[in-house]
């Protein structure tokens, strides 16, 4: 039997899936090779979508026709809109999910998509001949040909746990590490690194004394991850919270010779914004508790996962801290926390489109480039589905500039900058956060993806209907005049000061006191004319809200990324020989040689290049 195909991703995670479903979509033969068919789409950590940044990565990720919004909805079973008292440009929606149902919603979507097949096994190899991957050899000496071939691996690279001084290879808690395959590409000249992460215990609900505990609701609005879902499903339930106390820090300080951290055990590298709760104690020894949420895993199961407690300590330091909270005073464990150490790959030597710059057609996406989280790698792997079927097909790279998309933030930072920690987004690496709000991601990106080919025409047409009902929202809020002895009664009522002379609706809207769900039921024309619109009403009333509210915002911010386009539309690579240019800081020659940068902007970007050594550039590109 001959194993030939366009695609091959190695590694069925959050990566492998949506780069897999991109490819196999696009219309390439794609070859999705995992270790268990079983984890297909495994929430290694936390079993929850979103969170502040990562939200609005999901919802691009859907905009864009991938399938993370969807599968999210589909299994969940706590949704919240996060930073509701902010701006709508920090507005994060984050699900909890039921883990389980997870991994089948995505396996039943990934083995009925055409073109996409499944394999069982572990990649032990890749083939390259002349600078160009060809194909990868499994361990079960199985030869798969490819044109292109995608790396998801997450964790499994050379994968070490830790609980205390015990160590043990694995990719995850009781799955087998992958070995031999990073030899396989470092040979070839692309540098590696070594990165840690580390997740929390899991405990029996049965054990907990809820009574002790906060209760935490979720919210049942219209609200949801993906343009196309219809309403939750599946039963919504609760979180809960408690904190730590002195005595659990007492517990845990005098653990730490035992601390794999602490010890020396491990040398890499963890993620700064989710330290684990003995790195809590050491970095902030004033601090008398910490909070923690204790998270359902799923809609029938009993176990939770603890939230803010991530640790690697010896199993009995950590059930012996954690039994002096009170609501943990019966404190039953299925297992406990571990940290686990891995390698990845420098991404300042890929390109923007995720294809290597050492061996071509060869795509890197997910943890291995040094990013953490299931957002980040679904985001890196559906632009790498993408771009290697048009590297097999032919056609125009696909990349989303930073004033597209949170993931063009995330792709540049890494090509440009680098990682010396695993990477986490947060809407603060943006510049353009107001033109990148959840809202909006259709707006943003959608048609593109339905030009490419991925977005379909049914998600084509419901985006053409929303962005014509928002337009006529708009439209008639700046036309429609209102009388001062009309609206007042309506506008005291609502505690806005009334109107002295007559006005425009859309000067109403601006209030902050009124928006257009509570003013519409008092001008019954504009209550009919919103009742006319057919499909997602309430998400395309509060995206024309957000549109008239904040649209000097988004005006001003929109100018201010249209002036940085032009250094954008600078090309550079190939125009400079930048050992020669002793104009040049010296730190700045050696990253320049070091990244190779496309644009001027792009070289502004990098870190030890100057705004200086950007005239410089600037000067010999105008000779």
């Amino acid at each position: 039997m001959e194993f030939k195909y366009d695609v091959l991703v190695i590694g069925a995670g959050h990566a492998g899936c949506e780069a897999a479903a991109a490819a196999a979509n696009l219309g390439s033969r794609t070859c999705l090779i995992t270790m268990d068919m079983n984890k297909i789409g495994q929430m290694s950590c936390n079993p929850a979508i979103g969170g502040i940044a990562k939200g609005q990565i999901v919802r691009e990720i859907d905009a864009l026709g991938g399938y993370m919004g969807l599968v999210t909805d589909r299994t969940a079973i706590q949704f919240r809109m996060l930073n509701r008292s902010k701006g709508p440009a920090m507005w994060s929606p984050r699900a909890q999910c039921d883990r389980g149902k997870f991994i089948w919603a995505w396996r039943e979507i990934l083995e009925n998509t055409p073109n996409l097949h499944i394999w069982q096994d572990t990649v032990k190899e890749l083939l390259i001949e002349k600078g160009e991957v060809i194909g990868v050899k499994t361990l079960w000496d199985i030869t798969f040909h490819a044109r292109c071939v995608i790396l998801t691996a997450g964790t499994f690279l050379n994968g070490l746990l830790h609980v205390g001084r015990s160590q043990l290879p694995g990719g995850r808690m009781a799955e087998p590490a992958s070995y031999h395959l990073t030899e396989s590409i470092t040979r070839h000249g692309i540098v590696m690194g070594r990165m840690k992460t580390g997740t929390p215990v899991r405990i029996d609900g049965r054990s907990v004394h809820y009574e002790d505990m906060e209760k935490q609701e979720g919210e049942s609005d219209f609200h949801s991850f993906s343009y196309l879902s219809e309403k939750r499903k599946l039963k919504q339930l609760c979180c809960w919270t408690c904190f730590t106390n002195p005595e659990v820090h007492r517990i845990l300080h005098d653990g730490l010779p035992e601390s794999p951290l602490y010890n020396g055990q491990i040398q890499s590298i963890g993620p700064r914004y989710c330290p684990s709760i003995e790195t809590k104690i050491v970095t902030f020894p004033d601090k008398e508790q910490h909070q923690l949420f204790l998270e359902p895993e799923g809609e029938s199961t009993q176990e939770f996962y603890l939230n803010g407690f991530s640790s690697s300590l010896p199993l009995n330091i950590q059930i012996e801290a954690l039994k002096k909270v009170p609501a943990f005073r019966d404190l039953v464990i299925y297992r406990p926390g571990y940290a686990i150490e891995y390698d990845y790959f420098d991404p300042t030597q890929l390109k923007h489109t995720l294809e290597s710059k050492v061996v071509r057609n060869l795509f890197f996406a997910g943890q291995i480039n040094g990013t953490t989280g299931y957002e980040e790698a679904g985001g890196q792997g559906l632009i790498a589905g993408i771009n290697a079927h048009i590297n097999c097909h032919g056609g125009e790279p696909f990349t989303l500039g930073r004033d597209e998309a949170y993931i063009g933030v995330l792709i540049d930072d890494l090509v440009t900058k680098g990682v010396d920690e695993p990477y986490r987004m947060f809407t603060s690496r943006a510049e353009y956060r107001i033109l990148l709000r959840q809202d909006d991601a259709d707006m943003r990106l959608t048609e593109r993806s339905y030009q490419l080919g991925l977005a379909d025409s049914t998600r084509y047409q419901r985006l053409q209907q929303k962005r014509e009902d928002i337009h006529k929202i708009i439209d008639y809020c700046r036309k429609f005049s209102i009388k001062a002895s009309y609206i007042n009664d309506a506008l005291e009522g609502l505690g806005t000061t009334p109107l002295r002379r007559g006005c425009k609706l859309i000067d109403l809207i601006d209030r902050p006191e009124i928006n257009i769900q509570n003013i519409a039921p008092h001008i019954p024309a504009f209550q009919e004319m919103l009742n006319q619109i057919q499909e997602r009403k309430e998400e395309t009333i509060e995206a024309a809200e957000i549109k008239i509210k904040y649209r000097g915002y988004i005006e001003r911010e929109q100018l201010i990324a249209e002036k940085m386009m032009r250094l954008e539309n600078i090309r550079i690579k190939g125009k400079f020989d930048y050992a020669s240019l002793n104009s040049l800081s010296t730190e700045a020659r050696q990253k320049l040689i070091k990244i190779e940068p496309e644009t001027l902007a792009q070289a502004s970007r990098i870190p030890g290049v100057s705004p200086s050594d950007i005239n410089v550039l600037l000067v010999l590109l105008g000779r």
